[in-house]
């Protein structure tokens, strides 16, 4: 066993995540952001979205909720921490056009509505929309594979997750 998963505090199990965002399918190489698209924050997947809502791709608790509301950190009961992060640099909106549905260290379930945006008031600001789903703790993990592709909606399919 790897260091990485011997560290691991929490315990994980195999998981399909759905889609947290209804919308178009973007490889994570190609979002507009260093960060994310090296995969330095953990593998994953981006969506260009249709519709304002983040909905919970699994059921969890919420770890990590942003003052700005443009971000949002899910533990799944089954161990996999995923960050959804709404557009690119939209930190420096400060909130506005951002609504949160739930607050931090709240437990949601699958397809609870987490966060409300406004799609058009992002664009009109200046900032891309792609939205980032990564799982940072991929080292948990021996293979996190795609499933989904073209358009997704809400509760499709998205990621699988095997250690």
């Amino acid at each position: 066993m790897d260091t990485a998963k011997e560290a691991a505090s929490v315990k994980v199990a195999d998981q399909t995540v759905t889609s947290p965002l209804e919308g178009t399918i973007v490889a994570l190489e190609d979002t507009p952001d260093a960060v994310f698209a090296s995969g330095a924050m953990g593998r994953g997947v981006a969506i260009e979205p249709s519709v304002g809502e983040v909905v919970a791709p699994a059921d969890g608790v919420i770890r990590l909720l942003f003052p700005t509301n443009h971000a949002i950190g899910l533990a799944t009961d089954d161990g996999a921490e995923l960050l959804i992060h709404v557009g690119m640099d939209t930190v420096a909106l400060e909130g506005q056009g951002f609504t949160a549905h739930v607050v931090q260290g709240s437990k949601v379930k699958k397809g609870q509505l987490l966060l409300t945006f406004d799609i058009q008031a992002i664009k009109e600001a200046g900032y891309p929309v792609t939205t980032p789903v990564i799982v940072t703790n991929t080292a948990n993990y021996d293979q996190i594979e795609i499933l989904a592709e073209g358009n997704v909606r809400l509760g499709d399919q998205l990621l699988e997750l095997r250690q």
